[in-house]
């Protein structure tokens, strides 16, 4: 598929625009921060279905804030009389703490429910798995400068890392915005966003060095359009595919699912508009041409 899409037309709109989404975010993050799950925050969850399909979300959660058990957080997993609740005190508080709950929940609502999943993780894991998150992503962040140094040159490098700078922010920034719960699965769709964002710039970032040593007689600014336009089929129908399978989990994979799906799709989006219009503009910027080329080389 042959294109001609003028894409160095709009960089600049399209780095506003991308400027101004992380500076939203990196406010929303200082000041509204990020909606951690029982991973980070320490607590006890409890998956529960009712007997009684007529057991509202307001009913359970009334009776779970009569038992003094810190922040609550009541929502539908599942099926109509399927719920998950997370609430702050550990279950290792205190001895048979899941029995007495029962008992306590069966004086407020009846016997009406069963336990089917039950977990706790206590405060210094939750540290320990926070901190662990943030450096690997940070290792990754820093592995992925070091892979596009060598392959490529400096300049590659700091555009390939401004772009998963960018698509790692704003994603953060939607899920504080939405309150969107952030467990380890949204670790790993943050870490496979930074491979997929990678990988997409490096096919474009490959193909404009090959074009760089190709034409000595283009400047870099019509050159990206050029390479970008070059690798618009293979980007297209990589995005779509991984999209699709994406939305599928999303829809049908249930509610433990979309938080990780939804973290993807975002990530993927984003991903893709970052390899055109943040990696490549930072190639103009800063003036790449062949001499940076072949001077690379002879080193």
């Amino acid at each position: 598929m042959s294109t001609n899409i003028p894409f160095n037309k709009f960089y600049k709109l399209f780095n506003l625009i991308s400027l101004t989404l992380i500076a939203l975010s990196i406010i929303l993050l200082i000041f509204k921060g990020l909606n951690f799950g029982i991973d980070f925050k320490g607590g006890t969850l409890i998956e529960l279905r009712t007997l009684d399909k007529n057991i509202t979300i307001t009913e359970l959660r009334k009776s779970f804030n009569k038992l003094n058990l810190g922040d609550v957080s009541v929502k539908k997993f599942g099926k109509d009389n399927d719920f998950v609740i997370k609430f702050e005190k550990k279950q290792s508080v205190e001895e048979n703490f899941i029995k007495n709950l029962k008992n306590d929940l069966t004086n407020n609502i009846g016997n009406v429910f069963e336990f089917r999943r039950v977990e706790s993780v206590g405060p210094k894991v939750s540290t320990e798995l926070l901190k662990s998150g943030v450096i690997a992503i940070g290792l990754s962040l820093g592995a992925m400068l070091i892979y596009i140094w060598i392959r490529f040159e400096w300049q590659f490098s700091l555009g390939a890392i401004l772009a998963l700078f960018h698509d790692v922010v704003i994603t953060l920034g939607f899920f504080s915005l939405f309150s969107l719960e952030i467990n380890l699965s949204i670790v790993a769709a943050v870490l496979t966003i930074v491979g997929y964002s990678m990988n997409d710039t490096v096919v474009i970032f490959d193909r404009v060095r090959e074009n760089l040593k190709k034409y000595s007689d283009i400047k870099i600014n019509e050159l990206t359009n050029i390479s970008i336009n070059e690798t618009l089929s293979r980007t297209i129908i990589t995005s779509i595919t991984t999209l699709l399978a994406l939305l599928s989990i999303f829809i049908f994979g249930g509610a433990i699912l979309k938080g990780f799906s939804f973290a993807m799709i975002l990530g993927v989006i984003i991903g893709t508009y970052s390899s055109i219009y943040i990696a490549n503009p930072v190639l103009i910027r800063l003036n790449v041409s062949q001499k940076t080329i072949l001077k690379e080389d002879k080193e």
